[in-house]
């Protein structure tokens, strides 16, 4: 192995870890509303997309159309998305989010935001300054 190639697989290594304990951190900064994560998966890139029918949405998630189905139907008894009949192409629906679903999204980011923030402010200047110029890098890696 080239230095520079196991230099890449310290730095992934640190990375992985360094990134899965603050994602583990963020979740249990969460609200208790009772939703896995899957389904706040679907309601925020609802959110995120807007309107999508089933099939693409379980494209985008990345599951089975048997498992968005049944995601959506308890989302749906929650009253967190409502369907309607595609315009375009009457067969179809279109799945969107509730305002239910878009006030629990909110505050369920409002609270992991304060929480990062309160952890943000007792870092010094060099340390956020260090953590915004990776900002880009981070975004690369994650549409990757």
């Amino acid at each position: 192995m080239s230095p520079s190639t196991a230099a890449s697989t310290d730095l992934a290594h640190d990375l992985r870890l360094a990134v899965m304990r603050l994602s583990r951190r963020l979740r249990q900064e969460r609200a208790d509303h009772g939703l896995p994560l899957g389904q706040l998966a679907v309601l925020a890139t609802l959110d995120r997309l807007g309107p999508m029918t089933p099939g693409a949405l379980a494209h985008q998630e990345q599951v089975r159309p048997p498992t968005m189905t049944k995601v959506l139907a308890h989302l749906a008894d929650a009253g967190y998305v409502d369907r309607v009949a595609d315009p375009s192409d009457g067969r179809q629906q279109l799945i969107s989010i509730t305002d239910s679903a878009r006030r629990l999204l909110r505050e369920d980011r409002r609270r992991r935001e304060e929480w990062l923030a309160s952890l943000l402010v007792d870092l010094d200047a060099d340390q956020r300054a260090a953590l915004r110029a990776a900002l880009p890098v981070l975004e690369v890696l994650a549409e990757s």
